[in-house]
């Protein structure tokens, strides 16, 4: 983008240079960074209406904290472009989210002002807390910031760590970034007058003055002390947040500088713990995003003169499309089925059921322990909870999933969408490890649907135990196979050969069962869709071990632990000793950057799969049997 669009912005490549700025530029430079903000966006796509709202917050943090030396940790992540570009990584906006470029969530090894890495949500006020304690063990004279949403808030973990808080003697500051809270008065002036009359000196000191000289006469403090904290809260909701030991400021405009700095630089020289609450809007400053945020909150490239398009009609429906049709399907002819998720409507694809079974519909919010119990206290009163959940975020329900819903054996079914790479998210999204942590668990089965009619038999397959059942399927659209009509179900726990084969059999489990079908053409191997990691078929496996020299277990998931280790494990218990070559995510986090090219890199695409057993097991062939061509 040409310097002279954007001449104040094209002078800051760090914090420092932002600080250098006059005063009364601020809001000049904040318009800039907002049209610079959407129009990079809208040529790489990513994250848009929470960065839109999160513009003036940005300036005014980086422009009175000495930052980084002072920490600013951002929750969830996906509202940290601003910072990106203010803290030297304007001109590699182009590269967002795409093999080797930005991140779209902040990252330590991508700058000194990324302080702590986030992409799932809540866990900003625990870790500003440990760093604002370190700071105090080193003798380091810094402030530290936790910056979180009011979704985020939901979460036991954001309140775990405000209680914690509150009774550390350190210098912390937790920022409420409230864009969605109804119950938020009105900001205006004397909403501003207010803040920052409770975040001056004379504020501070008069209070504790006053708590001095009242403590003599216990009564007449008491009666102080209720005074103070109900006129506060006929303005402000702060009793909740200064019964956790927090100094309460707010709530002010998060989009008025002239509010914002004020207020940050009074609450920097103050001790303790603050709570400042400021309300945004998402999307600010663009009128379509600021009708519908929900819309242009993660959109894809775009021109912002015209807005989104309504995408081209598409044979192929994604697996989430197939999972809230058929979710409703099943609402329509049991009514027992309940749906649960945390926070997640739009991505676990339940808008037509809230919809059309509105009672039967809970979003617990951004809270995935609860989720879970949620559901297995229903399950214990004969309901069918279908607990809709990214395979990511039900790692944050572990101990719920083992001690609640596994040692009860109680039929919950988990819905677990984005099993495997998710592309442009990286590694904080990517369901690599739902196979190994659950497949350890006493009761639990895990389906893993090769294609999307696959995954609704499978799912009417899950729903009909009565026991806990975990449905993996990836983000996005699979093979495209027409997804037919009806309930039916596949037979619990049997697999199935597709293509017979003689020396190698393919053990797919889950979608990668297509590309191991291309490559088994060209080596004539046998490729079976197991359907199940837990349990496995075992008379499949074994009639498959028996007929073949080697195996080659395949899935989009880690290997260790994971689907082919459960066959390993199986063939030693039957004591068949059989040569098998384990494909799979290797033992390394993947970043960001195009599925498909990822999955080449990691060896899963069709060439690769042929390239990886011909290296291991050309050699094992038996005696004149025609060897296997390498790959070219």
């Amino acid at each position: 983008m040409p310097h002279n669009s954007y001449p104040l912005l094209h002078t800051i490549n760090d914090p420092a240079d932002l600080r250098l700025v006059p005063r009364a530029q601020l809001g000049a430079l904040a318009d800039e960074l907002r049209a610079y903000l959407l129009h990079s966006v809208a040529k790489t796509g990513g994250h848009l209406s929470s960065n839109l709202g999160t513009v003036e917050l940005t300036v005014a943090l980086h422009y009175v904290f000495s930052t980084p030396h002072d920490r600013v940790v951002w929750d969830v992540g996906h509202q940290t472009y601003p910072h990106k570009i203010l803290t030297g990584r304007r001109e590699r906006m182009a590269t967002l989210r795409q093999l080797g470029g930005l991140s779209g969530f902040p990252q330590r090894g991508e700058s000194e002002h990324d302080t702590f890495g986030t992409a799932h949500s809540s866990t900003s006020i625990s870790a500003a807390l440990g760093m604002a304690l370190a700071a105090k063990i080193k003798g380091e004279e810094r402030y530290a910031v936790a910056v979180i949403g009011d979704g985020a808030l939901t979460a036991g973990m954001a309140f775990e760590a405000l209680n914690n808080a509150g009774v550390a003697d350190c210098n912390l500051l937790v920022i409420l970034n409230d864009n969605d809270m109804s119950i938020s008065p009105p900001v205006g002036a004397l909403n501003r007058h207010l803040a920052k009359l409770m975040s001056g000196q004379f504020y501070a000191a008069a209070k504790n003055v006053g708590k001095t000289v009242l403590k003599g006469a216990p009564p007449l403090f008491e009666l102080a002390k209720r005074l103070e904290e109900s006129a506060k809260g006929m303005v402000v909701p702060a009793t909740l947040f200064e019964k956790f030991g927090f100094n309460y400021i707010g709530p002010i405009d998060g989009h008025d500088l002239d509010a914002l700095i004020p207020t940050l630089e009074n609450i920097k020289h103050l001790k303790g713990p603050q709570f400042l609450h400021v309300v945004t809007k998402k999307g600010q400053g663009y009128k379509l995003a600021e009708a519908d945020p929900v819309a242009y909150h993660g959109p894809g490239k775009f021109d912002p003169a015209v807005g989104l398009q309504a995408p081209a009609m598409s044979s192929k429906q994604s697996f989430t499309q197939v999972f809230g049709q058929w979710l409703c399907d099943m609402a329509a002819a049991d009514p027992r089925l309940v749906g649960i998720t945390p926070a997640m409507r739009e991505g676990s694809g339940m808008v037509e059921f809230e919809q059309r079974f509105p009672q039967r519909y809970f979003d617990v919010g951004i809270a995935e322990q609860h989720a879970v119990t949620f559901a297995a206290g229903l399950a214990c009163e004969g309901l069918k909870p279908v607990v809709a959940i990214y395979s990511t975020f039900l790692q944050r329900g572990y101990d719920q999933l083992i001690h609640d819903v596994a040692i009860q054996n109680l039929p919950v079914v988990f819905a677990l969408d984005r099993a495997g790479l998710v592309g442009a998210d990286g590694a904080t999204h990517a369901g690599a490890y739902d196979i190994p942590f659950m497949r350890c668990i006493p009761n639990i089965s895990v389906a893993c649907p090769a294609d999307e009619n696959e995954c609704r038999q499978l799912l009417s397959t899950a729903f009909a135990q009565n026991h806990p059942v975990a449905v993996r399927y990836p983000r996005g659209a699979g093979a495209g196979t027409a997804v037919q009509a009806g309930l039916d179900a596949l037979p619990f726990a049997q697999g199935e050969i597709r293509r017979s084969g003689k020396g190698v059999a393919i053990l797919a489990f889950g979608t990668l069962l297509y590309p191991a079908l291309q490559a088994a053409e060209k080596l004539n191997a046998t490729v079976v869709n197991m359907r199940w990691a837990k349990p496995l078929d075992m008379a499949l496996l074994l009639q498959v071990a028996a007929e073949h020299d080697a195996l080659v277990t395949l899935e989009e998931g880690a290997i260790m632990g994971g689907a082919g280790s459960a066959v390993l494990e199986a063939l030693q218990a039957a004591g068949l000793l059989k040569p098998v070559l384990q494909l799979g995510l290797r033992d390394e986090f993947i970043e960001h950057g195009d599925p498909a090219k990822l999955l080449a890199l990691q060896g899963l695409d069709a060439a690769g799969i042929e390239a990886s057993i011909v290296k291991r097991f050309a050699p094992l062939l038996l005696p004149g049997r025609p060897a296997l061509k390498a790959v070219a």
